[in-house]
């Protein structure tokens, strides 16, 4: 399954978040072998940017990693909001 997380940046926040998150993911691609990659929308409205998470081909219990890993980084300290996952998983074709 892969997981995409999306969430709202202030403008002001962009620059120190960055390089948290992508720390974040560094070390979760090294203690879990998830390489996850950063991306935004190209315009902000009341400015706040969205920016989303995406990691693919999660293993189990990878949810609860990425929980103590956001907290760890203080995460929350530089969004605006709650963060938002969705999961989803490959189309397989019928046999």
């Amino acid at each position: 399954m892969d997981l995409y997380i999306y969430y709202r940046v202030a403008e002001a926040q962009a620059a120190p978040l960055r390089p948290q998150v992508e720390a974040m993911q560094a070390a979760l691609a090294s203690s879990h072998g998830v390489q996850g990659a950063l991306k935004r929308r190209p315009d902000s409205k009341d400015g706040l940017q969205t920016w989303m998470e995406v990691y693919g081909a999660v293993p189990p219990g990878f949810d609860s990693a990425l929980a103590q890993a956001v907290a760890a980084a203080g995460l929350a300290e530089l969004t605006s909001g709650e963060r938002h996952t969705e999961v989803f998983v490959d189309v397989r074709p019928c046999a």
